[in-house]
């Protein structure tokens, strides 16, 4: 059973951001992206709901391929 930590890049962008500034936001994630190169799964939230954990944590969970936990849950 695997055991290996995950990792998620979040971007937030609100949902008010204008479609200029939503671009910006592509060059600065290009620069984090060249530091932080080892990520499990890349999420784009706009909405204040999809910061939920437990939504992150099934994503993460996803990204992962085989889930062996799905027998005990």
């Amino acid at each position: 059973m695997s055991k290996r930590v995950k990792f998620a890049l979040i971007t937030w962008i609100g949902e008010d951001v204008g479609g200029l500034q939503r671009a910006k936001t592509g060059t600065d994630k290009t620069l984090v992206k060249e530091v932080v190169q080892t990520y499990s799964k890349e999420l784009v939230i706009t909405d204040h709901k999809d910061l939920d954990e437990d939504y992150i944590k099934g994503e993460l969970k996803k990204a992962g391929g085989a889930n062996y936990d799905a027998q005990t849950e």
